[in-house]
């Protein structure tokens, strides 16, 4: 009988694989991820600065790599 697991780390350890569920406790923090520009607080009061305080948001997050960028 073998056992494949589920998390592991590739021989040399350039490499961890997690297939599984990742639990990352209160008080434990994560590095190497990027960091956004800081969006403030909208203080929007009609529907146009709304959308261009959210657009702003959308393009701190595609410009952070954290989600992808507009398809042309």
């Amino acid at each position: 009988m073998s056992y494949n697991a589920k998390n592991y780390t590739e021989q040399g350890g350039e490499k961890t694989v997690i297939g599984g569920e990742l639990v990352i406790e209160e008080g434990a923090k994560v590095t190497g991820l990027p960091v956004l520009e800081n969006q403030p607080a909208s203080t929007a009061e009609t529907v146009e600065a709304l959308v261009t305080d959210f657009n702003a948001l959308l393009s701190k997050l595609k410009t952070a790599g954290i989600m992808n960028g507009d398809t042309p």
